[in-house]
């Protein structure tokens, strides 16, 4: 079971030493009026973190409540921990955490658990066994809170080992797994309904517990029992709240937030340039940007168009004009990541394609294929004009900017081609129900490429009326089964094999075209703290998010364990 990669944010005006670096606090914190603006008071204790601008917020840190302000803010991962925390800047390597090891059985349908020892609650009291096993039971009894998806049929404790059996073979769904947020079995087991507890004071395993909510923004300060303590160098982060994107932007500009993440045009001029000793950004790529041609309607069910759309576009231009430089061209012909997947890129590591456009040959594609060029100056066939819309939502201004680009582009190779900018709601119906000729739109990141071939093509994702992947709407027996067989691989040399089919049909048939890399948003201003990940050092992707590492967790306690007071 796959999840939608939510990067769509922009800003427009081993052993207990797990982490072995230096961490730390030493920061400015920000007090933050009802208008959304924030002022700064000295603090060299306080770390504020943004992640994205909030209306209103409620005290609520439920990790299993996707529309929790908390959680896309980036808090219910500082308090509720998981079992692994993965490495999204380099799979397939990851953190033990609660877990101190696994091991699978039958065939990936069963997994294990080792559950590490001597960890309390941070209300004190012990953590155990039995709160995974508790957990995993309220996860597998409560669909809505189930957010991988996770096909359980069995929980089972066994001394401190707690072991998870599933319906069918889950080796590529580690992430899903292990991500989930461990809760206290003291306190779940009597909150009723755990879709709607508001959770408004959690106790986790956590390094960091709520310390003070207002309207205006909250507080989390260090968690004296965390198992960890010697790495939690920060003393409290600050979220403030910003009702819009210009609040945040001027907030992280006047260099009153330390760390946030957002497509922010201007990056280099507006922010770099004003303090290059302190700020900083890395755009990790999480995945690819595609255009997604609906299979099902002419002309982009041809598959000459198809490729004559991939020969038109100017991938580089692509990235540096749509995307403000900020994501990279997608130059390899099977969509897989780089670097991000390069240790599954072996066998089609040599299969690629032009970063620049090439109209004529892809007027040439077309001429081959029996399309003639009309009066109007567009190829037509069976006399009707090769003519397309692309769709995405207005309000992203970086993929309306790509789009325009790509329409331009197209009409130069004879395809008439042009752009449509919707509503955000309005395009999210319209994908998910097919109403489209083209689209562009993000992949899946993940620990393996599975989530995003599988995102890319299965199936059983477009069924009905609300698809929630396979956008292109492509049904092929053969793709499946080869889905299935890269499902059922183990170790990255077996998931490298049973890649070869999937990356070979996407490159010789296109289903999808990417484009860019899909970046994960990541920008730091550096005075007050160091350890930040970069490229140089990708132990995790920096994104400030709950959301990027498994249900209830996500990759900004890595980061936050990371860093230490600059002296």
């Amino acid at each position: 079971m796959r999840r939608s990669r939510s990067h769509r944010k922009l800003l427009t005006v081993a052993t207990a030493g797990i982490i072995a670096v230096g961490l730390g606090a030493c920061s400015s914190t920000s007090s933050n009026s009802a208008n959304g603006s924030a002022s700064n008071t000295s603090s060299s204790q306080t770390l504020v973190m943004e992640s994205s601008p909030e209306s209103t917020i409620t005290q609520a840190f439920n990790p299993y409540v996707t529309t929790q302000a908390a959680y896309g803010m980036g808090a219910t991962g500082l308090i509720y921990e998981p079992l692994i925390q993965f490495n999204l800047a380099a799979p397939p390597k990851y953190y033990p955490w609660l877990a101190t090891s696994y091991t699978w059985a039958d065939g990936g349908k069963q997994i294990t658990f080792a559950i590490r020892q001597g960890v309390k609650w941070s209300n004190g009291t012990p953590f155990t066994p039995a709160d995974v096993a508790f957990t995993y039971n309220l996860v597998k009894a409560n669909t809505s809170i189930n957010l991988g998806g996770l096909p359980i049929t069995n929980v089972a404790v066994s001394g401190s080992n707690v072991t998870l059996t599933f319906s069918s073979s889950q080796y590529t769904n580690l992430q899903n797994i292990a991500g989930v947020g461990i809760v206290p079995q003291a306190i779940w087991s009597k909150v009723g309904n755990p879709a709607t507890y508001a959770d408004a004071n959690p106790v986790g395993t956590g390094p960091y517990t709520l310390s003070s909510f207002t309207p205006q923004g909250f507080t989390l300060k260090r968690n004296p029992s965390y198992w960890q303590a010697s790495l939690a160098k920060v003393q409290k982060v600050f979220f403030p709240v910003y009702t819009s994107n210009t609040g945040a932007l001027n907030a992280l500009f006047s260099g009153q937030i330390d760390w946030t993440g957002n497509f922010i045009p201007g990056l280099q001029k507006d922010f770099v340039a004003k303090a290059p000793a302190y700020h900083h950004f890395w755009e990790a790529a999480g995945g690819d940007e595609s255009f997604e041609p609906n299979l099902t309607k002419w002309p982009t069910n041809q598959l000459p168009v198809r490729k004559a759309i991939s020969l038109a576009v100017d991938r580089s231009l692509l990235g540096s004009e749509g995307e403000a430089g900020l994501e990279n061209p997608v130059l390899n012909a099977t969509g897989l990541t780089l670097p991000t997947f390069a240790a599954w890129s072996g066998p089609v590591s040599s299969m690629t394609v032009s970063a620049k456009a090439n109209a004529a040959a892809a007027k040439a594609v077309l001429k081959a294929a029996g399309y003639t060029m009309g009066s109007n100056g567009f190829f037509q066939k069976g006399g009707k004009t090769v003519a397309l819309t692309i769709i995405s939502p207005s309000a992203y201004t970086d993929m309306a900017e790509v789009d325009s680009i790509a329409a331009q582009e197209l009409r130069a190779a004879g395809i008439d081609a042009t752009f449509q900018g919707l509503a955000v709601t309005a395009w999210n119906n319209d994908v998910a129900s097919g109403d489209f000729q083209m689209t562009e739109h993000w992949s899946n990141g993940g620990i393996t490429p599975y989530n995003m071939y599988e995102g890319w093509l299965d199936p059983k994702l477009a069924a009905g009326s609300a698809a929630t992947g396979d956008y292109e709407r492509l049904n092929d027996p053969a793709v499946v089964a080869n889905l299935a067989k890269l499902a059922s691989a183990n170790t990255v040399a077996d998931q490298t094999a049973a890649l070869v089919p999937l990356e070979q049909y996407v490159a010789a048939n296109l289903p999808v075209i990417p484009v860019e890399t899909a970046s994960e948003w990541f920008e730091y201003n550096s005075q007050h703290f160091v350890g930040w990940p970069t490229q140089q050092n990708p132990y995790e992707t920096g994104q400030p998010s709950g959301t990027n590492n498994g249900p209830g967790s996500g990759t900004a306690e890595v980061v936050i364990l990371h860093l230490r007071p600059r002296t």
